[in-house]
This record gives structure tokens, sequence and C-alpha cells, in this order.
């Protein structure tokens, strides 16, 4: 009995822990794959939802063709396609694991009569920013210079962390995205006994973010440029 109770609350930290997931996979990713000797362009665009994947895949002959029972499993990817090839149609087989920024599929046949490997990366027009970390600046908040402090993570497309207000308070970010160069999100904080929504949306470029910051309802903005520390 002493025994299995030391087990469990190991057994309860198993069943909290959540499971380990590759990055943000959603996005267009682009490669070739072999195919009687000749380079086939194959362009597969993922949207990712907790472990479901839908999408298409672009380049087969018939092209796009929708992802069926695509499913995430930490950083293994797995999913069908149909194709028409010849008058005939033909069930694909995808089976994929995501390492070091790029996707490496096994595909082919589900009757296992015809099989090749592709690799792709995502397109360079939509490469994410990575804005972990700590930025430091300020705005101007009714004429008096003030300093703000975003302690950000970003994982993919995905962006959370905090705003530290001039009270010191840290304030949760809400729906943080990365789109491009861009990112956007909006958080609610307590200015002198009233609560605010204020939406940021910022360009990133090398080592600084421009943001514009305002009141959801536009009665005020401020802009603030800020440095990671």
């Amino acid at each position: 009995m002493k025994f299995l109770l030391r087990l469990l609350p190991l057994a309860m930290l198993l069943c909290i822990l959540p499971i380990a997931h590759a990055d943000d996979l959603s996005g267009t990713w682009k490669g070739t794959f072999d195919y009687q000797g000749s380079p086939v362009a194959t362009t597969v665009n993922l949207k990712v939802d907790g472990t479901t994947i839908t999408g298409t895949v672009e380049g087969l002959p018939t092209s796009p063709t929708d992802i069926h029972e695509g499913k995430l499993d930490g950083d293994t990817i797995n999913f069908w396609v149909n194709t028409d090839y010849q008058g005939n149609t033909y069930k694909l087989i995808f089976k994929g694991t995501y390492a070091n920024g790029q996707i490496d599929f096994a595909f082919g046949t589900e009757d296992g009569s015809w099989g090749t490997s592709l690799s792709v990366k995502r397109d360079a027009a939509q490469a994410t920013a990575d804005i972990t970390g700590t930025w430091k600046g300020s705005f101007d908040l009714q004429g008096t210079d003030t300093p703000i402090v975003f302690n950000l993570k970003s994982a993919g497309t995905a962006v959370t962390g905090t705003v530290t207000s001039p009270e010191g308070v840290a304030n949760e970010i809400h729906d943080g995205k990365i789109d491009g160069d861009t990112v956007t999100f909006w958080l609610t904080t307590e200015y002198q006994g009233q609560t605010y929504t204020v939406q940021y949306k910022g360009k990133i470029s090398a080592g600084q973010i421009d943001f514009t910051l305002g009141l959801s309802d536009g009665s005020w903005s401020s802009e603030a440029l800020v440095k990671k520390s």
C-alpha cells in the first residue's frame, strides 16, 4: 500500500503534464520529390489546431488535394490524400518528422507498391521571426516618457507573455500572433481605477520592435520603440 501511495503523485503528474508538440507547423512548406528520375515541386499547406492537421498538398496529379485525418503527435505528422493518375484514384499515405526547421516525409501508395521521400522547408516568404525574450523601451503617456517592458515567448506564429504597466503590474497578452514581420496582440490593464483594453501592433526588425499601441475605442494611442535586453 505504501508503495502504491508513493507512485500516486507520479501518476498524477504524468496525467497533467502537457504533451510535447513540435513548433507551430501552420503555414506553407515547399520541397521536391523524385518521380522516375525527375524532381517534382511540391507545396504542403498546413493548418494545425491542437493535434489536428488540415490543409492541402500541391504538385500531385490532382492539385491541390485535401489532407485527411491529419494528426500531430510530438514531432510526428501523419495524414493521407487522394490523387488521380492515368484514370485511377490512389490513396497516398504521408508520414513525416519535424526537426531543425524542416519536415521529412516518407509517402506512397496505401498498398506499398510505390513510395518516395519528400523534404519540405517553410516558405521563405512566410518565415516567422523569433521574438522570445525581454524587450524594454518607453512610450508617451500624457506628455510623460513612461518605461514599458515586454516579456514575450514566440512559438511559430503564436505569441504569449506579459507587458508590465507603469504601475509595475504584468498584464497577460491575448491573441498574440506573428504575421511576417508584424506582431499583434491585446491586453486589459487598469489605470486610475478604470479597466482598459489596449491593442498592440509592432513591426519587427533587427534587435527592435516598433509598436503602435492604443485603446480599442481609438480615443488614445501612442508609440513605443523597444529593444531586446
